[in-house]
């Protein structure tokens, strides 16, 4: 049995919706210190919505969110962004910075009242930069980026704060099949090395099998089956959520679970 004090986020019950409307129907979750979860689903299932409500971003209309051991509300704002890094799916960037101060901006609650950076701050930003493959590109304008650059950025800049929890929306959605690797093996080695927690929103089932602990598969609001990726990624419990035929093997690099779709025949 996990610790109390190994626990880094907790969601217990978790409801949200529009009126009438539920997006969100009595979800439970736990993420380790040093694991990496994944949120899966078909469109519209509601894994940004229940991201939103793990960070705060969202309010609960039941349940609650526990941060390491306390209630999420509970935290001042200053606070909380020095425990908890966010990296959104379109993620805003000032378009007059450069990357490199763009990424300085996430070291701004670990400045307090300070006016100007010290050599922590700017060897935190460095490594973040180095990380994410972004050292060349540190003086360029984030106006000048592309998609996936934007992408890279977003994540330099949360982990350049140094949060013991980080959650992800699609992080990898815009990167060429190099830099998802990349960014999927920092997260795993941060996760390793550092005891960071990871919790992220993805489409790619084989990524997020191949690098997640564990698996949580969403569908119409409500936990269709939460585990390892072996127990999470079969072809009945994927055919369920997404209502598709998909075969699963093994992958040869690690043997995770491997999903391929079913063509229908002509």
């Amino acid at each position: 049995m996990v610790g109390r004090e190994e626990i880094a986020l907790t969601g217990k019950g978790l409801c949200f919706g529009y009126g009438d409307s539920e997006i969100i129907k009595d979800v439970d979750l736990r993420l380790d210190r040093g694991e990496l979860l994944g949120i899966i689903g078909p469109n519209g299932s509601g894994k940004s919505t229940l991201l939103g409500l793990l960070c705060g971003l969202l309010t609960p209309k039941a349940g609650r969110v526990e941060l390491l051991g306390r209630e999420l509300g509970s935290y001042p704002r200053v606070e909380l962004a020095r425990r908890l890094g966010l990296v959104p799916q379109n993620a805003e960037l000032a378009p007059g910075f450069t990357v490199h101060q763009s990424v300085l901006t996430g070291r701004f609650a670990l400045m307090g009242g300070r006016m100007f950076e010290d050599p922590s701050d700017l060897a935190a930003a460095s490594q973040a930069l180095a990380d994410t493959g972004l050292t060349s590109l540190a003086q360029r304008r984030t106006g000048e980026l592309s998609g996936g650059e934007r992408q890279r950025l977003a994540l330099a800049r949360a982990l350049a704060a140094e949060p013991q929890v980080v959650l992800l929306d699609e992080p990898t959605s815009a990167l060429d099949l190099k830099h998802q690797l990349g960014i999927m093996n920092l997260l795993e080695k941060a996760c390793a090395r550092d005891g960071l927690a990871v919790c992220l929103v993805s489409h790619d089932l084989n990524l997020a099998g191949m690098f997640c602990h564990r698996l949580l598969l969403l569908s119409e609001g409500r936990t269709l089956a939460q585990g390892q990726p072996s127990e999470v990624l079969t072809p009945e419990l994927l055919s369920r959520a997404y209502g598709v035929e998909v075969h699963v093997d093994q992958e040869p690099s690690r043997k995770r679970p491997r999903v391929t779709l079913t063509a229908p025949r002509p």
